[in-house]
């Protein structure tokens, strides 16, 4: 039973003693779930949801009917979990939309992941930002298959007039989980340089999301 374990290992006591960062994944999951079931502490449901659905964030990703299938979980937790995500996203979005300009590329890509790590498909999304680079808005506009996005330079650049943004940043997911951009990645950003040049329109990087990890294509000097 978790009330057995010493004080300071227990997940609550240790977060408020050393931070949310020094909990594990189980540690985390089992503060949401607050209480266990029969034949499993709290902690060892947590350990034992994490091994059914294979990572943290599948178990965030998972639907509702794969969810409430596990023993000790319900429509009142997944409603739970997803306002807590909810919550999530929105306070990564008020954080980059505050009118502050982007000097953060960490804070870029935390944002990035947290509205489109959970796309089934892919999405090929757009930070349209002013000349000081602060967020003007943030938009989807491409929604294709599995495998690959259609995307229009035509539209991106009616798009980026539209919002009179001087510069944007690129963005898609890779459903895979494989951060790694391919050959049509790096063509169609080339695409989009080109065209957004001739209006004077900076393209100021392409960064790909893959769950929780992301690659940046101006870091990788591919842009």
């Amino acid at each position: 039973m978790l009330k057995d374990w010493p004080i300071q290992e227990r997940p609550r006591e240790k977060l408020l003693s050393l931070g949310a960062h020094s909990l594990s994944d189980a540690e985390l999951l089992a503060i949401f779930l607050r209480t266990g079931v029969k034949g499993y502490d709290v902690v060892a449901l947590s350990r034992h949801l994490l091994k059914h659905f294979g990572s943290l964030h599948n178990v965030l990703a998972t639907d509702c009917d794969s969810f409430c299938q596990q023993y000790g979980l319900g429509k009142a937790k997944y409603v739970q979990l997803q306002a807590c995500l909810e919550m999530s996203r929105r306070y990564l979005a008020a954080k980059l939309t505050k009118g502050l300009s982007l000097t953060s590329s960490s804070q870029t890509k935390d944002y990035l992941i947290s509205e489109l790590k959970h796309e089934p498909h892919e999405v090929f999304a757009i930070l349209f930002l002013d000349n000081q680079h602060n967020i003007i808005c943030f938009k989807k506009l491409f929604f294709g298959t599995i495998d690959a996005a259609t995307v229009y330079p035509r539209v991106v650049v009616e798009s980026a007039l539209k919002f009179k943004s001087a510069a944007i940043i690129l963005s898609h997911n890779h459903p895979s989980g494989i951060a790694e951009p391919s050959l049509a990645d790096k063509q169609i950003t080339q695409r989009l340089i080109k065209a957004l040049a001739l209006v004077d329109i900076r393209v100021l990087d392409h960064i790909i999301i893959a769950g929780h990890l992301t690659c940046s294509l101006a870091e990788r000097g591919d842009m």
